[in-house]
């Protein structure tokens, strides 16, 4: 963009509480700009917020007061017709220099002066409500001041929405360039179709809009890439957590280093999932892990806790309780995964992950006096099936939702790993649990991450 083109002015104006605030926040990928509530007028005063292009700003958003007023407001410009007739800037201009602007009016006339010096705004509705008088009052209001007016209907995504009748009545007032965008589940391309409706009502922007909408669907897939290589270092990381025990280890003693090493797996979780939340812009409790314990029908967040290992490892064949320490998801003898768990796999009848001289190897450690522990397959394929299910749903949040990204149980059956999908990612990881010496940990990581884009082929869900 070339100095000489101006920056868009865009006024974000709308009734009390329908969502103007969160529809910058989800447009500006920000869950800490403005304030959302359910009470009204939250917001008080105009405030400002540019976009950039590279180092260059393009456009400035400006959100606004909710109108409050504007069937009253109505009444009184339509006083102003014998002075100003056709000339709806002007009537503007009258009642923003009168005395009422600065009382009775105040709130509205801050909405005024910014859409009077904007080049547009987006009109928000939110479409859960009736088409009311006081809402069409407003829009004959806001016309008057000659800008570019850009419906956009918020809460479309809620059971009982009335957009239908919404969009008839926009279409009364001779605006036909209306657009669907909740603001907590954002539509896929619903951004793109609200950047290029806005290029619609302003021509002359239509070449900087599209810049804008390229470079936001960059962006959108270098966070998911990225999203995919933090997994990809999560599960290397716990793959390679192998901590040798002597085999006369008392129980008491064993437990302790098991309950270390399960710590130090939540702990290495939870960075990715803050590494997650973070490069999409979210906040560090945006995400919670829950499962619900059948017994107290209490809601707990426990990586380890055996239903949990349960659901998000059933279908790879896996299981609970395959290694030496059940239920912990620990596994307990040298080099890999137990002779338990191996067997499961196929492993003894087709060689598919380790060789029966691995075997040997395993027990001839075990009768040195040797053994290790590690993360068995089913807390990786668990790590692995809910970490993906975050990033999908981080991908197509919008900014605006106030309450977290819930990974529970119910959600396993469609998201965990098949068999042959773990398989391949065990594969994958396999050097690092038979802790070889010329294993390259970048290489596994490349590797991988290739791996899970391959097996998330999937459109963006709200990109442009």
């Amino acid at each position: 963009m070339s100095r000489s083109e101006p920056i868009l002015n865009i006024a974000v104006v709308g009734h009390t509480n329908a969502g103007k605030t969160s529809l910058l926040r989800t447009l500006l990928q920000s869950r800490e700009f403005g304030e959302v509530d359910q009470r009204p007028s939250t917001t008080r005063s105009v405030l400002e917020q540019g976009v950039w292009l590279g180092a260059t700003q393009v456009m400035s958003f400006f959100d606004t007061p909710g109108l409050e007023s504007g069937s009253d407001l109505y009444a009184e410009i339509e006083t102003y017709g014998d002075q100003f007739r056709h000339d709806g800037p002007a009537q503007i201009k009258h009642l923003l220099a009168s005395a009422q602007a600065d009382t009775v009016y105040a709130q509205e006339a801050k909405v005024l002066r910014q859409l009077l010096q904007s080049d547009a705004a987006f009109y928000v509705i939110d479409c859960r409500d009736p088409v009311l008088p006081k809402y069409q009052d407003e829009l004959h209001v806001l016309a008057r001041c000659g800008k570019p007016l850009l419906p956009v209907l918020n809460f479309t995504a809620v059971k009982g929405h009335r957009q239908s009748d919404w969009q008839a009545a926009l279409a009364k007032l001779n605006l036909h360039a209306v657009v669907a965008f909740d603001t907590v589940t954002p539509p896929e391309g619903g951004e793109k179709q609200l950047l290029q409706s806005l290029g619609v009502v302003l021509p002359a922007a239509q070449p900087v809009l599209e810049r804008l909408v390229e470079r936001r669907q960059k962006e959108r897939e270098e966070r998911r890439q990225r999203g995919f290589k933090t997994i990809a270092e999560l599960l290397v990381d716990v793959a390679a957590m192998r901590h040798k025990v002597p085999l006369e280890l008392s129980e008491d003693a064993l437990e302790g280093e098991v309950l270390a090493l399960q710590e130090r797996v939540r702990q290495r979780e939870h960075a990715a999932v803050q590494d997650l939340l973070a490069r999409f812009a979210f906040l560090p409790d945006d995400a919670a892990f829950e499962h619900v314990d059948i017994g107290s029908g209490q809601w707990h967040d426990d990586l380890f806790a055996s239903e949990t290992l349960k659901t998000w490892s059933k279908d790879t064949g896996f299981g609970v309780g395959a290694g030496a320490a059940a239920g912990a998801g620990i596994d307990l003898l040298v080099g890999g995964m137990s002779l338990g768990l191996a067997a499961a796999l196929g492993a003894a009848a087709g060689g598919l992950y380790q060789s029966w001289r691995h075997f040997g190897e395993k027990l001839k450690q075990r009768m040195q006096g040797e053994r290790e522990l590690g993360v068995d397959a089913a807390t990786l394929a668990t790590i692995a099936g809910r970490q993906l299910y975050l990033l999908e749903q981080l991908s197509r949040r919008g900014h605006a939702a106030n309450d977290a990204v819930t990974v529970a149980v119910t959600v396993a059956k469609e998201h965990r790993l098949s068999r042959d999908e773990f398989r391949q990612i065990d594969k994958l990881l396999r050097p690092l649990i038979q802790d070889q010496p010329s294993c390259d940990k970048q290489r596994i990581i490349d590797a991988l991450t290739s791996y899970l884009v391959q097996i998330n082929s999937r459109p963006l869900a709200a990109s442009c």
